[in-house]
């Protein structure tokens, strides 16, 4: 792939609408779309052969681990996960080292991202200084830096004091900024190792309870509605949640919630394994949770999927399951398994897919050039998946620098063909393309993502 030629013929598609169509790209924008388009001469024809093409995905939930903690991740690293994953914008939480509560750590952050390439790479800022829950971060400062910080979260902790709560939603009002919290009350999950239950009671690991994190949320959607302001809940875990979330709405009340690929298709019974590779925070819960979050996605009330891609060094997974960190990789997969666990089930189609997976986490963000429907002018944003083929997961051809992935040896159906990022492949055929080999080589990755059948 020539990376001097940036014109391209993507043929045999099919349209979240269930239409066939080609599409042109020239100059990283979508030139012509329809059915049978003739070819330029400097064009580079790829034949899809029927697969569905979405608007690239863009993530609202990542850990880049970069700065501080680049034995588990990079922010290079991370970009080509995405990439391999359809991603074509990625939000890096602020739980580095050091944490990304100034101006300038978000700026580093936002850097690096632009360096690697393989996707636009938005930086949240922390809420509280050192997400230690007291005083507040630089938000206005990072609002006002070149990274354009629009949301924050102390994600990993909860912002626990709900006075503290009140004023960062109070400060973000002024530049239509967003809160988004993990919601999880510390005092009710001290030493908490997974959910609690039947299954936590049997296997002798102390609970995490479900109105730990539904708590929260009901006092969040309170306060945002008392002061006016955005607020944005993360990985939600629980139908009752689910069902705060649908009250608040019902209400008027502007808050969005995200929901987890994993949590979308795992239950607690992965614990009995003691396999610490299903250890996350929050934790998978019941059968009964996985549908209700489900249903939650299908109708709206969950307005995305965000992947809380969480790598770990093999060190802090391979041992004891109390002892072992909290986390697992989901950006590579994140797309089958809504394929699998959504659109073959019949609950979502494919504009569905499109709106939970970049619609919405785009207008969330506020990230402008991204989100947008496939239109002759957009942005050559996009991502083409073969919704059929099966593939076997395999921990140790993922582009992230950890391996800490729960679905290794699994079967997932739907494979990603090609995603593009301002007009250009930066993942096509089952590999990394050539425009970035440099990145690639110095990364020292395996270039597939699993075995198709």
């Amino acid at each position: 792939m020539s990376a001097s030629n940036s014109n391209f013929l993507l043929t045999g598609l099919t349209l979240s609408d269930g239409t066939s169509s080609d599409i042109q790209i020239a100059g990283g924008v979508i030139t012509a779309i329809g059915k049978s388009l003739p070819k330029n001469s400097d064009d580079q024809v790829i034949n899809f052969n029927g697969s569905v093409v979405l608007p690239g995905l863009v993530d609202l939930h990542t850990h880049l681990r970069e700065p501080g903690k680049e034995d588990a991740e990079t922010v290079l690293s991370g970009s080509m996960a995405a990439a391999k994953g359809g991603y074509v914008a990625i939000s890096a939480m602020a739980n580095t080292s050091p944490v990304a509560d100034t101006a300038g750590v978000v700026e580093q952050v936002f850097a690096l991202g632009q360096s690697a390439g393989f996707a636009d790479v938005f930086p949240i800022g922390a809420v509280t200084q050192g997400l230690n829950g007291e005083a507040l971060s630089e938000i206005g400062a990072m609002a006002d830096s070149n990274a354009r910080v629009r949301v924050f979260s102390d994600d990993g902790n909860c912002v626990h004091d709900p006075l503290v709560m009140r004023r960062a939603l109070e400060y973000v009002k002024k530049f239509g900024g967003v809160i988004a919290q993990h919601a999880q009350e510390p005092s009710l999950t001290k030493g908490a190792q997974m959910n609690e239950g039947e299954i936590s009671s049997r296997l002798g690991l102390k609970g995490w309870p479900a109105v730990a994190e539904e708590a929260i949320i009901a006092r969040d959607v309170l306060l945002a509605d008392h002061v006016q302001s955005r607020l944005h809940i993360c990985h939600l875990t629980t139908a009752g949640g689910v069902e705060i979330i649908r009250w608040a709405k019902a209400r008027g009340i502007n808050v969005t919630a995200e929901v987890t690929p994993h949590h979308l298709l795992l239950t607690d019974e992965s614990a009995t394994s003691y396999d610490p590779i299903f250890k996350v925070n929050p934790p998978l819960r019941t059968q009964r949770d996985v549908e209700a979050l489900r249903e939650g996605l299908a109708d709206g009330t969950i307005d995305i999927v965000a992947t809380d891609h969480a790598p770990h060094p093999a060190e802090n997974k391979e041992c004891e399951w109390q002892e072992a960190a909290f986390g697992m990789l989901g950006l590579e997969s994140a797309l089958s398994i809504v394929n699998q666990t959504m659109v073959q089930t019949g609950l979502m189609n494919w504009e569905s897919v499109a709106d939970r997976m970049s619609y919405a986490p785009a207008r969330i963000g506020r990230y402008e050039n991204h989100g947008q429907k496939i239109a002759i002018g957009a942005p050559a944003h996009l991502t083409v998946i073969n919704p059929t083929q099966t593939y076997r997961v395999d921990r140790d051809l993922v582009a992230s620098r950890s391996r800490n992935t729960p679905f290794h040896g699994m079967e997932l159906t739907g494979v990603i063909q090609g995603t593009f990022f301002r007009g250009l492949p930066t993942f096509l055929a089952g590999k990394l393309t050539s425009i970035h080999n440099q990145a690639i080589q110095s990364n020292g990755i395996q270039n597939e993502g699993g075995t198709a059948k």
